[in-house]
């Protein structure tokens, strides 16, 4: 009887731990259309990551400049390349090389057990070494840039290694807050449930949230930081830019709120000056950061 009851209660938890995985797994959608309607020239990249995986991305090459300065672009949970396609014209006309990519689980790279923000930035992290590799590019100044989860993990990734200058767009500033807010947008109560979802994701993943929650990352980033936020973002409130913002080490990190929800990436259109002026002073072009 004690040896059944423990089989239900294992099998239970199994079963538990299967629905926690399939609720919390990333939309798949399939780019539609490609830098072409933007007048883009690019190329179909693979590019190898994590797990002997390859992701799919889009190449921008920059014109007329031997050693252009590159920016990885990447973009947020259950997005795509293509859905970043409005920051590739202004990038590309300011005279940078563009990497539009797909993280893993996403759009058109191959699938792996599972995503996360770490994973996000393990893949960002393969996405710059192979940028940085490309004729054209100046390998000393390359820069990631996220929006979303894919900001959070450009933030990480930025803190254990070196680069020019991150642009962090619409980044949560712990993920014990977007969880929870995810949670209780889906009425899942956090006592007891919610608690013990957010554990099991953190054995999961490998990782206590603190340690690589954006507030606390960005503390460890040495290189100019841009951090983008929607006033109007009911999806990460702007509060939490600020509270990133306010646990920065230095005067190297600036906080730019714009009109806009938390996907209007084409808002920073009206803003290109100050993104690219941005990315220009932190890659030297100009004014020396």
């Amino acid at each position: 009887m004690i040896l059944m009851v423990l089989l239900l209660i294992v099998t239970g938890m199994g079963v538990f731990h299967l629905l926690i995985r399939i609720g919390l797994r990333a939309p798949r959608i399939r780019e539609q259309d490609t830098p072409q309607r933007c007048g883009l020239p690019y190329r179909e990249v693979s590019i190898p990551t994590v797990n002997g995986k390859r992701l799919f991305g889009w190449f921008i090459a920059a014109v007329g400049d031997a050693a252009a300065p590159a920016v990885a672009v990447l973009h947020g949970w259950g997005g795509n390349a293509e859905m970043m396609l409005p920051l590739a014209a202004p990038l590309n006309g300011a005279g940078y090389a563009v990497l539009l990519f797909d993280a893993r689980n996403h759009g058109r790279s191959e699938n792996d057990s599972f995503s996360s923000m770490p994973r996000f930035a393990e893949d960002l992290e393969h996405a710059l070494d192979w940028l940085a590799r490309q004729p054209g590019v100046d390998a000393g100044r390359v820069a990631a840039l996220g929006h979303s989860v894919g900001a959070a993990a450009a933030l990480l990734a930025a803190s254990r290694r070196s680069l020019p200058a991150v642009v962090s767009i619409a980044s949560f500033s712990h993920p014990n807050n977007m969880m929870r807010r995810m949670l209780a947008s889906h009425h899942v109560p956090y006592v007891p449930l919610g608690w013990y979802v957010l554990r099991y994701v953190q054995r999961v993943i490998g990782y206590c949230f603190s340690d690589i929650a954006p507030c606390n990352t960005i503390r460890k980033i040495s290189c100019p930081v841009l951090l983008v936020h929607g006033i109007d973002d009911a999806t990460v409130p702007v509060a939490e830019a600020e509270s990133i913002f306010a646990n920065r080490s230095g005067d190297h990190v600036r906080l730019l709120i714009l009109a806009g929800d938390h996907d209007s990436v084409d808002e920073l259109d009206r803003h290109v000056n100050e993104l690219t002026a941005f990315l220009d002073q932190a890659m030297a072009r100009g004014i020396t950061s």
